[in-house]
């Protein structure tokens, strides 16, 4: 059955609702549908504004279907320590009914889409906690805008739909499992998909673990590419611009490992002092250079058992990648100035945001350790390729800076929304990130009150200064070189332009010393000349 016939049959319009779900048990369908129209069909049968089903993680509850409620609704996550309406839902087993003069702030304010643009508090709503095997699994939520929408008659329905919505819940897990039981009879070693709750394309967060928001086809394949090399003991090589969290991800596949129990150890190879680069992966012993009082261990061995994640791996000094490769072809390490080697086992997850096949070709990056590294390359997809997903971090991100700020509510109005979807997000989830946070604290500063709604227009997103176009440039100063109107150029190439301009003057100006230019220049000697053979400026 496909998502689409799920979603119609087997209910009719005139078909009762509780019925409908009765009927539903009996059909096979995807998990998010099936969830889905517990909800759907819930707000048919009460008449109400929104309805939401959210599952207990972490001592958070995570939306995993709604009805009538905004479209970033999805990505938030509501801390139960700071919303006290929805704690008491969760403490108790009986329907929980907060009136309209309740002074308890309500997790929803502001983000039913009954009144689109119209940022009005919520008047009525009720709830119920959610049981699996004797545990608390979640909440069911309903909320409506008019007062008196939920009498007793409606306490006392929704009783009796606890159940039903139980067994719901009970058969979308088995369901999972079923699936999962299958894809690692025809994959084998493939992770679990997580608890009730995660649709293919979005991660359950178990205990400790990280979790991925969104739910976009480009998504949802790349965390099934994922959960396949997890386990495995592949070395894997994640590509991607700035900003699209390879680092999450990295952490995603180590966490989905065998190794998941062992350390998962981060070294940014761009931060690394060239002098210092083999020391500090691999380790050195006393007395092999000036400041080596002790022994000490590198990354690696810190490592032992577990996974290191390289990032921005073509950075590392050439030097250095000759001693990984060895380390990748025979698991043994050796400290800087021993004598002997010492094995160690440990997988390695890389991930960089260059074109490593070009360097390559340029010779700063060795070929035999591209391939060694490469054995399973993951492109992560840039935001802009996402889809509905921006709106889904946009939630995430108002929620934190909600809590973080003390504000009552923080929402996107329609025309910020349109404007997230617009924007090609060039420093993806982490500009996007930045981008809500500056809004929210714009909002405050300019008088709005944290004590009502706080609604953020798009102006307040700064998107269109962001995305200026070239022409909008100051004037460049007298007698500079006036660049061509038909060259277009990317931010790292103008970056990199301005860096060649800073060295090559630092250079002129001390003959040609690169120490002292780069004491002029106020870095360290072997990260500039690192520097400069990435720029082309040095063999």
């Amino acid at each position: 059955m496909t998502v689409f016939e799920a979603a119609a049959a087997p209910a009719a319009a005139s078909q009762d609702p509780l019925l409908a779900l009765c009927t539903d048990l009996g059909a096979e369908m995807p998990q998010a549908v099936r969830l889905q129209r517990l909800v759907d069909l819930l707000r048919a049968q009460f008449g109400c504004g929104a309805v939401a089903l959210l599952r207990l993680q972490e001592e958070q509850l995570r939306p995993v279907a709604v009805n009538g409620l905004v479209s970033d609704a999805l990505g938030r996550r509501f801390a139960v320590a700071q919303h006290p309406r929805l704690a008491a839902i969760l403490a108790r087993h009986e329907v929980t009914c907060f009136e309209h003069d309740s002074s308890l702030p309500d997790p929803y304010d502001g983000l039913l889409d009954t009144l689109v643009g119209e940022p009005l508090p919520v008047h009525d709503c009720m709830g119920v906690a959610l049981h699996l095997e004797g545990r608390p699994w979640g909440v069911l939520t309903l909320d409506a805008l008019d007062t008196g929408t939920f009498t007793a008659a409606a306490r006392e329905r929704l009783a009796q739909c606890v159940p039903l919505a139980e067994a719901v819940v009970r058969v979308a897990r088995l369901e999972q499992e079923l699936r999962t039981l299958r894809m690692a009879a025809t994959a084998p070693g493939l992770g679990a998909a997580g608890e009730v709750g995660a649709s293919s394309s979005s991660s359950a967060r178990r205990a400790g673990e990280v979790e991925i928001v969104g739910e976009s086809p480009a998504l949802a394949r790349l965390l099934h590419e994922l959960s396949v090399v997890a386990a495995s003991e592949l070395p894997v090589l994640l590509l991607g611009e700035t900003g699209v969290g390879k680092e999450l991800f990295a952490r995603l596949v180590h966490q989905s490992s065998p190794r998941r129990t062992r350390p998962l150890v981060h070294v940014n190879c761009a931060a690394l002092p060239e002098s210092l680069a083999e020391s500090e992966l691999f380790g050195h012993v006393r007395g092999a250079f000036s400041g080596a009082v002790s022994d000490r261990p590198g990354r690696f061995e810190a490592a032992e058992g577990g996974t290191l994640f390289l990032d921005e791996v073509g950075e590392l000094p050439l030097a250095v990648q000759a001693k990984l490769l060895r380390t990748l072809q025979n698991g043994e390490i050796q400290r800087l100035g021993a004598d002997r080697p010492r094995s160690v086992n440990v997988r390695v997850i890389a991930a960089t945001n260059r074109n490593l096949r070009e360097q390559v070709a340029s010779g700063a990056f060795r070929a035999d350790l591209y391939h060694r590294l490469s054995v399973y390359p993951v492109p992560i997809p840039p935001l802009r390729e996402r889809g509905n997903d921006v709106l889904l971090l946009a939630g995430r991100f108002l929620e934190l800076n909600r809590a973080r700020l003390g504000l009552r509510s923080l929402r996107l109005s329609p025309d910020a929304q349109a404007a997230l979807r617009r924007y090609p997000w060039p420093g993806n989830v982490r500009e996007l990130e930045h981008v809500i946070s500056r809004a929210a604290l714009k909002a405050l500063s300019r008088g709005a009150d944290a004590t009502a709604i706080v609604t953020l227009e798009a102006g307040l997103l700064d998107l269109d200064a962001l995305d200026a176009p070239a022409t909008a440039a100051p004037p460049a100063p007298p007698g500079a070189p006036v660049p061509s109107p038909a060259a277009t150029t990317t931010l790292r190439d103008a970056v990199d332009a301005c860096q060649r301009q800073a060295i090559d003057a630092a250079l002129a100006r001390h003959s040609g010393n690169w120490a002292q230019a780069a004491r002029a220049l106020e870095v360290d000697a072997s990260n500039l000349h690192k520097l400069a053979r990435r720029l082309g400026m040095k063999d």
